[in-house]
């Protein structure tokens, strides 16, 4: 399971850790490699794990994003996909997710990550403040180059969504403005074998496995089998 844009690997095992043991699979989440080695690390991270046999990829946001092009790329060591909250189609463009990370890459080059976070805690809900408290310093000076990679990568296109088979479940969040639930849903629709489960941010906030049941949910109403 591969975080998003600016989370880490704790974040991403409070999402994914329990919903996917309840379908008896074993989550690994690789730590972020700040800067402009942060996707290809990634990407190396879910080559190994399926080095044996295919295996359920996934991730939230800029993660969910490399979990469908690493399916793209090796479609037969893919036993299918978890997502959470993909961001964009394509090109990032002006999607939200691409301006708020840019934004946040030049506050954190203009002001440091501690000045950054300022403004983070005085607009984000409380929970996803305190939890970006957590995780941007440990990006160190990699932060802003990594916040600005995510928001220059391409997606998956809805016609290369189309040629994955696996069975894939998506969660979103009704109520967040940044990773809108019509992205889910465009996501869906280009899938063969896919399904939305949602949620909402203030339930995130409480329970981040919410996150993760609504994809597990999702995923097995799309075939997905479990472990």
């Amino acid at each position: 399971m591969l975080p998003g844009t600016g989370s880490d690997d704790i974040f991403v095992r409070s999402v994914f850790e329990i919903p996917l043991a309840a379908v008896g699979v074993r989550t690994l989440a690789p730590t972020p490699v700040p800067g402009p080695r942060l996707a290809d690390a990634h990407l190396a991270a879910v080559d190994a794990a399926a080095a044996v046999e295919p295996v359920l990829v996934g991730g939230v946001s800029f993660g969910a994003h490399l979990a469908a092009e690493w399916a793209l790329r090796n479609p037969g060591r893919c036993a299918g996909l978890v997502l959470a909250l993909p961001a964009w189609n394509g090109e990032p463009e002006d999607a939200p997710a691409a301006l708020s990370a840019r934004a946040s890459a030049a506050d954190v080059r203009r002001r440091g990550v501690d000045g950054a976070l300022t403004d983070v805690a005085a607009s984000a809900p409380a929970w996803l403040a305190e939890e970006l408290a957590r995780a941007w310093p440990g990006y160190g000076d990699g932060l802003a180059g990594s916040l600005e990679l995510a928001a220059g990568r391409a997606a998956p296109t809805p016609d290369g969504l189309a040629a994955l088979r696996v069975p894939v479940g998506i969660a979103a969040c009704v109520d967040d403005p940044v990773h809108p639930v019509g992205v889910a849903e465009a996501w869906a629709r280009a899938l063969p074998h896919a399904a939305v489960r949602t949620t909402r941010l203030a339930v995130v906030g409480r329970d981040p496995e919410a996150l993760g049941r609504a994809a597990v949910l999702a995923w097995l109403h799309a075939g997905g089998r479990p472990g």
